[in-house]
C-alpha cells in the first residue's frame, strides 16, 4: 500500500536525498536524474548510514565504510554480499508515495535461505549470522536454517559425516536452554560456521543412488565389504518403507563397531545422528543417513594397526574371566596389557568393566604430559594432543547408549575403551600435582563451563565442538550414575583439559617433520 513519505520531488531536487523515520525504520529518498529510489538507510553489511554514501553513474550508492555498491533499482550488491531493502516508489506530482509493507514472509524467508547459501560457500559467518537473524524475524524458527545448510552442503562431503554433524545436536541443546535470544542464536551459528569450515571449496560428491529392501544382516554385510552404493541402496529402501532412524539404529551400532573405527568416532556418531534427526526431523533424516554410512564405510579400522592386533584374538575368546576390576588395576598398562587384564574380568557386569575404563581413561586425561602438545621435536607418530584422550569420554557415552540396545555389542565396545586407556599409556605421567583441579560440586562444574559455551572465543570449530560434546557426555553420564567410581577423577581430568589452552599452531613442528619426511622418501 502506497503512502505519503513526506517528501517531494522539488526538495529532492534541491537536496539530492532525504532520509524519513518511519518508527524504527529509516527510509532514504534518494533522487538521480528524474528517477526516486527509496531504501533502506542503514547497509545491510555493519549498518553505517546510506546516506553518507556516495552516489555514482547509472544510479550506483557506494557506502564509504568498506565500499560496499548497490544498484538503486533492485537492491543488489554489486560489490559486497547482501543486498540492501528497496522500497516500490510513486510519483503524484509533486509528492512522492512508498510502499512500506513487508514482503510476504515466505519470499522473506527463501531470501534468507539463499543468502545462507552464499554466506556458507564464502564461509562468512558474519552474514550466516545476519541471515539466521533475518528468517527468525520473518517468523520462521531459526533452526530452519540448520537443518537447510546440512541438505545444502551434503553432496560436498567427501568422506561423508563431519564433526560439525556430531555437535550440532549438542549445540541445539544448548541454544535451547537460553532464555537469551541473543544466546541461543550464537549457539546455533556454531554448527552452521563449521558445516562451512568443512565444506569450504570442497567438490561435489554424488551419493549413489539405487533402492532395495530392507535387510539388516545385508546391510552389515555391505559395510563390511566397503561397499557405499549396496549399503546406501538398503538404506534408501529403509526409508521407502517408511523406517525410521531408531528401527535402523541398532545395525548401525554393530557395523560401528565391527571396528575400532576411526579413532571411535564411528559409533560417536551412529549416536549423535539420532539426536539430531530428533531435532531437525524429516528434512535431514535422508541426508545425515548417507552422510553416515560414508563415514563408516571409509572409516579407519585401527584394529589393524600392529599395536591393536590383540584386540581381535581377545575379542574372539571373551569369556570365562570373573576376576573384579577397577580402574586402578588398568592405569600404567599398555595395550596388551589392559586387554588381557581386562578379559580375565570377562564375566563380570559389563557396567563394572565400563566404570573401570572410564575411571583409567580419567586418569590418563588427568595426567596427560603437555609437553607432547607442545614440543616442536616429536616424532609425527607422537603428535599428541588433549583431543586423544577426551574421545574416550565421548566414546564411552555413545556406547553405552547404543549397547543399551544391543547388549551383544558389550565385548566390543568395552575392548574398544580399553583401546583408548592402554594407547594413551606413553603420553601420562604420574608425577605431577593435579590437587588444583579438583571438583567438589560435578553438577555446577558442568553448567558453568556450559556457560562459557555461548562466548567461547575459539577460532576452530573443531576445538570448540570438543570442548561441548565433551561437557554433554560428561553431563549425561553424571546424571546416569552420579555416584560412580570414575566422578572425581574424570571430573577433575575435565577441568584441566577445560582450563589448560592448547597449542593449536605447531609451524617449527610442522616445518621439522615435513623435512625429516621428505629426506626419507629416498
Amino acid at each position: 500500500m502506497f503512502e505519503p513519505i513526506g517528501a517531494t520531488r522539488a526538495e529532492l531536487a534541491s537536496r539530492g536525498r532525504k532520509v524519513v523515520r518511519r518508527g524504527a525504520r529509516q527510509v532514504l529518498l534518494i533522487a538521480a536524474g528524474d528517477r526516486v529510489f527509496a531504501l533502506a538507510n542503514r547497509c545491510p553489511h555493519e549498518g553505517y548510514p546510506l546516506s553518507e554514501g556516495t552516489l555514482g553513474p547509472d544510479c550506483v550508492l557506494t557506502c564509504d565504510w568498506h565500499n560496499w555498491k548497490f544498484d538503486l533499482a533492485s537492491g543488489a550488491a554489486l560489490v559486497g554480499r547482501d543486498p540492501v531493502r528497496t522500497y516500490p516508489v510513486v510519483l503524484r506530482g509533486d509528492d512522492i508515495f512508498v510502499d512500506l509493507a513487508d514482503p510476504p514472509a515466505e519470499r522473506l524467508r527463501l531470501r534468507a535461505l539463499a543468502g545462507l547459501d552464499a554466506a556458507m560457500a564464502d564461509n562468512d559467518r558474519t552474514r550466516m549470522a545476519r541471515e539466521t537473524a533475518r528468517l527468525e524475524r520473518a517468523g520462521f524458527d531459526a533452526r530452519e536454517a540448520l537443518a537447510h545448510a546440512i541438505v545444502a552442503v551434503h553432496e560436498h562431503l567427501e568422506g561423508g559425516m563431519t564433526h560439525a554433524h556430531a555437535a550440532a545436536p549438542d549445540w541445539l541443546a544448548l541454544s535451547e536452554r537460553s532464555t537469551s535470544a541473543d544466546l541461543r542464536l550464537a549457539a546455533l551459528l556454531e554448527p552452521l560456521g563449521h558445516l562451512a569450515w568443512d565444506t569450504l571449496g570442497a567438490g561435489r560428491f554424488p551419493y549413489p543412488a539405487g533402492e532395495r529392501d530392507w535387510d539388516p544382516a545385508a546391510f552389515v554385510a555391505a559395510m563390511e565389504a566397503e561397499d557405499e552404493a549396496a549399503a546406501l541402496s538398503f538404506v534408501h529402501g529403509a526409508l521407502g518403507q517408511g523406517m525410521s532412524y531408531p528401527d535402523l539404529r541398532p545395525a548401525l551400532a554393530e557395523a560401528a563397531l565391527a571396528h575400532y573405527a576411526d579413532f571411535g568416532h564411528s559409533a560417536i556418531y551412529v549416536l549423535k545422528v539420532g539426536q539430531l534427526v530428533e531435532r531437525l526431523g524429516e528434512p535431514v533424516l535422508a541426508p545425515m543417513l548417507e552422510a553416515l554410512v560414508r563415514q563408516l564405510v571409509y572409516a579407519r579400522r585401527e584394529e589393524r594397526l600392529p599395536g591393536f592386533r590383540g584386540y581381535g584374538r581377545t575379542l574372539a575368546a571373551w569369556s570365562g574371566g570373573a576376576r573384579p576390576l577397577a580402574a586402578e588395576d588398568l592405569i600404567g598398562l599398555s595395550v596388551a596389557g589392559v586387554l588381557k587384564r581386562l578379559s580375565a574380568s570377562a564375566d563380570r557386569a559389563p557396567r563394572e568393566l565400563f566404570d573401570a575404563l572410564l575411571g583409567a581413561a580419567g586418569w590418563n586425561l588427568l595426567h596427560f604430559q603437555l609437553d607432547y602438545d607442545q614440543a616442536a621435536g616429536r616424532k609425527i607418530a607422537d603428535n599428541v594432543s588433549w583431543l586423544d584422550f577426551t574421545h574416550a569420554l565421548t566414546f564411552a557415552n555413545a556406547v553405552r547408549h547404543l549397547c543399551a540396545e544391543r547388549s551383544d555389542l558389550w565385548p566390543a565396545a568395552l575392548l574398544q575403551l580399553a583401546l583408548f586407556v592402554g594407547r594413551n599409556r606413553p603420553y601420562v605421567t604420574a608425577d605431577q600435582n593435579v590437587d588444583d583441579w579438583r571438583i567438589d560440586e560435578p553438577a555446577a562444574f558442568v553448567q558453568g563451563e556450559m556457560a562459557r559455551l555461548y562466548d567461547h572465543g575459539t577460532v576452530e570449530p573443531i576445538i570448540a565442538c570438543h570442548r561441548l560434546k565433551v561437557l554433554f557426555a560428561l553431563e549425561d553420564e553424571l546424571a546416569y550414575a552420579p555416584a560412580a567410581p570414575w566422578v572425581g577423577v574424570v571430573c577433575a581430568g575435565v577441568n584441566r583439559y577445560l582450563n589448560t589452552p592448547p597449542k593449536r599452531h605447531h609451524g617449527l613442528r610442522l616445518a621439522r617433520q615435513a623435512r625429516a619426511f621428505i629426506a626419507q622418501e629416498g
